[in-house]
């Protein structure tokens, strides 16, 4: 069997008078190495991208963190530049790929900005400057030169017993990182929150009804997913549910 293809989302960065759109390293290294996948990058263009062509050739969606948020306006909210920066050309395509993603029961792996978008793109809304909210600690990660230093794993989370996370990772509290200033809101509907931190964030959620892997968080497992051992099952479970798409379209051609 040929290896599984996942729709990889992308940021839109402006460099040297170009629009580049691009994905992180880390999320390809990870499905690669980790899901045993072959990732293909969306480019952000919005509506000009058939998005139902795209997914009738791929077996899964990864929907990648961002130093960008979701623009305050797709969930009800007032936009302030202080909540920023925005990727406007991002929301437009992630956004409606998600909802044709869900409808088609995919297998689907949404991280941090990812997680984010999931929400408002099924209903939900979001909250800004989480560290400056009372009871809540701060998520942003931490000034420091190397990525390591900023990918450390900061606090713990307590993953909700017998849920869909909990197939995969157990019943049990582990330490995840931290970079985020966004976090989930009021929770959309058809999601089911998996993991929370100590001070109530929202750190993971399924996606009800999806007969396989629909899971999303908001620390960033591609990271060490060579090193951490939850890290490394939650990519596992990715890259098993892909296969399990894929052979399953490979036997009915």
């Amino acid at each position: 069997m040929s290896a599984p293809v996942v729709l990889v989302s992308c940021d839109v960065k402006e460099l040297d008078g170009y629009a580049w759109h691009a994905a992180p390293s880390t999320y390809l290294e990870a499905l690669v190495q980790g899901a045993g996948a072959l990732p293909l990058l969306l480019p952000s263009m919005g509506p000009a991208i058939d998005l139902d062509a795209v997914l009738d050739r791929v077996d899964g969606v990864l929907l990648t963190g961002s130093r960008s948020n979701v623009h305050p306006t797709l969930y009800g909210a007032e936009a302030h530049e202080k909540d920023g920066p925005f990727d406007s050309r991002r929301d437009t395509t992630t956004l409606p790929l998600i909802r044709r993603a869900v409808a088609r029961a995919m297998p689907v792996f949404a991280i941090c900005r990812g997680l984010q978008e999931l929400n408002v793109a099924l209903g939900g809304t979001l909250v800004s400057e989480v560290q400056d909210m009372d009871g809540r600690r701060d998520h942003r990660a931490p000034e420091a030169d190397s990525q390591d230093a900023r990918f450390a794993l900061a606090h713990h989370v307590e993953i909700v017993p017998g849920g869909k996370l909990a197939a995969v990772l157990g019943d049990a509290r582990i330490d995840v990182n931290s970079l985020h200033r966004q976090a989930i809101g009021r929770l959309a509907p058809g999601l089911t929150v998996e993991a929370t931190a100590d001070d109530g964030t929202i750190e993971a959620v399924s996606i009800d009804g999806a007969a396989g892997f629909a899971l999303a968080t908001q620390w960033h497992p591609e990271y060490w997913v060579g090193s951490d051992a939850a890290s490394s099952r939650l990519f596992a479970a990715f890259g098993a549910a892909l296969r399990e798409v894929r052979g399953a379209r490979q036997a009915a051609e």
